[in-house]
């Protein structure tokens, strides 16, 4: 082997070992945090069981579907990007600590910093999804193992969606508190237009614009296309076909993840 490629793989192998201990930093933090735990575990009974719960009962009577399978999956996705999103915000605690300038000085991309930040954030979300799920059971609400298999599965591609969404709020922002009134304004709305708890098929004009920009619109729509496959619910609640979805998300994961680093990196380096 060429010297040069020895350099081009320990280059590589320099990388991932950066991205994993950057996420296995974050994630012995919420593990030592019982507090932090308990909010990702909790925050499904207020989302699922109460906001949700609510919604069931009130509106749910007269739809051609069932609602609360409708409404799981829209809050599996949901608390995915909400605790993905607000977990993001320790990035200005590291600011703080002058933590991410020892980071950047590292010989390490940028880009591999940013993707281990998002990777331990999701560690926070994935308590969220089981959280919701037992809720979910406790409702009487259920999806099959493959089902949910199938979501697991796509359950890093939509934490990573998320996480690179946030960064460019982040890179923006280095008030703790403002941080987290931003991402919040970020998180709510796409609760609402990508459909998670009401169907958006007939949006127009201006909120049809807005939820075509959301990714979580666009994950949400491949997560009910898993689940709706070969049922005659199918054609009312998917949108777009699933490969145009996985391209979109795709797509706008790496806008947000180049304009969300650079953001985050300038401010870094102008401080």
């Amino acid at each position: 082997m060429s010297q040069v490629a020895i350099k081009k793989k320990s280059k590589v192998w320099r990388e991932i070992n950066a991205t994993l201990t950057i996420m296995a930093r974050d994630v012995t933090l919420a593990v030592k945090s019982p507090m932090m735990m308990i909010m990702s575990l909790a925050m499904p009974v207020v989302m699922m069981g109460m906001l949700g719960g609510t919604l069931s009962q009130n509106m749910a009577g007269d739809l051609p579907f069932d609602y609360q399978q409708f409404m799981l999956v829209g809050m599996l996705v949901n608390m995915l990007f909400m605790t993905t999103t607000t977990g993001m915000t320790s990035l200005i605690d590291d600011h703080g600590t002058d933590f991410t300038q020892e980071m950047l000085v590292s010989p390490v991309s940028r880009y591999s910093i940013v993707i281990g930040k998002i990777l331990g954030s999701s560690f926070g979300a994935i308590l969220s999804l089981v959280g919701t799920i037992v809720v979910g059971l406790v409702m009487g609400i259920t999806l099959s193992v493959g089902q949910l298999l199938i979501i697991l599965a796509l359950a890093p591609l939509m934490c990573l969606s998320a996480g690179a969404l946030a960064m460019i709020v982040i890179g923006c922002i280095k008030n703790n508190r403002v941080a987290n009134l931003a991402v919040m304004l970020v998180v709510m709305p796409q609760m609402f237009l990508s459909g998670a708890i009401i169907p958006i098929t007939q949006n127009s004009g201006f909120l049809l614009v807005l939820s075509r920009l959301m990714p979580m619109t666009y994950c949400l729509d491949l997560v009910r296309a898993t689940v709706y496959a070969g049922t005659p619910e199918y054609a009312g609640l998917v949108m777009f076909n699933p490969a145009a979805n996985l391209a979109a998300i795709v797509g706008l994961t790496v806008v947000c993840l180049v304009v969300g680093t650079f953001f985050f990196a300038r401010s870094e380096k102008n401080r």
